[in-house]
């Protein structure tokens, strides 16, 4: 599952913070304003237990010029990680690589108390609509997708709200519903997202998807 991360920060990365003493360093500093992202990850454990393998985990540093008060332009480089897991799952006669997890985290990039990051306010619709087109399987493309409820799951210590999402695929020239769970919170500095899919009839993976995401540590070492 690979996200565009020059996606992530294209849309709105232009901020525009209010001149205070304790921004001056920011305006008048030299060098890029530097923001690192803490990677997030399900445990090695529920990984093994759900039956899903490590496909990729990655960092990433894109650069950005942002816009402070006076028009006062600084480069900023902000480092995401991403962290995918992929499954194999028995579907139609055929066992295909059907079910994926992914665990993305964005710094917040704050300065001076304020959010350049351009994520930070997007609900969890927008974010999937934001990365749907990116997700790796061996059906087609998704459409379609509608938000079918909402629940909770507490995770890294908190309660999250999960959004679950339901489309359609063409898997073969068969009609397959798909669901997706995703969550987003802020947690440590960073903008965490934890997205999950799998074919609706394969329901022991609504409950892995679940584990997978209850099981997110942040940070974790590379």
């Amino acid at each position: 599952m690979t996200f565009s991360r020059r996606a992530v920060l294209a849309a709105g990365a232009t901020g525009t913070l209010a001149l205070t003493a304790g921004c001056l360093d920011v305006v008048l500093g030299n060098g890029p304003l530097e923001f690192d992202a803490g990677r997030v990850a399900p445990t090695d454990d529920a990984v093994a237990t759900a039956g899903y393998q490590e496909s990729d985990v990655s960092d990433e540093t894109i650069e950005r010029t942002v816009e402070l008060p006076g028009g006062v332009e600084r480069e900023a480089r902000a480092t995401i990680w991403q962290s995918t897991y992929t499954k194999a799952v028995d579907y139609a006669g055929q066992t295909r690589e059907g079910a994926a997890f992914v665990g993305v985290s964005i710094p917040g990039m704050q300065v001076a108390g304020q959010s350049l990051n351009p994520l930070g306010e997007l609900s969890n619709t927008e974010l999937l609509e934001r990365f749907l087109g990116q997700l790796p399987s061996d059906h087609g493309e998704l459409s379609g997708v509608t938000h079918e409820e909402s629940f909770g799951l507490e995770i890294l210590g908190d309660g999250r709200t999960v959004d679950l999402f339901v489309g359609t695929t063409d898997l073969e020239g068969e009609m397959i519903e798909i669901e997706l769970k995703l969550t987003s919170f802020d947690h440590e500095g960073d903008l965490l997202v934890l997205l999950g899919t799998y074919p609706k009839l394969l329901t022991a993976e609504s409950a892995n998807v679940e584990e997978l995401m209850e099981s997110a540590e942040h940070p974790v070492s590379s």
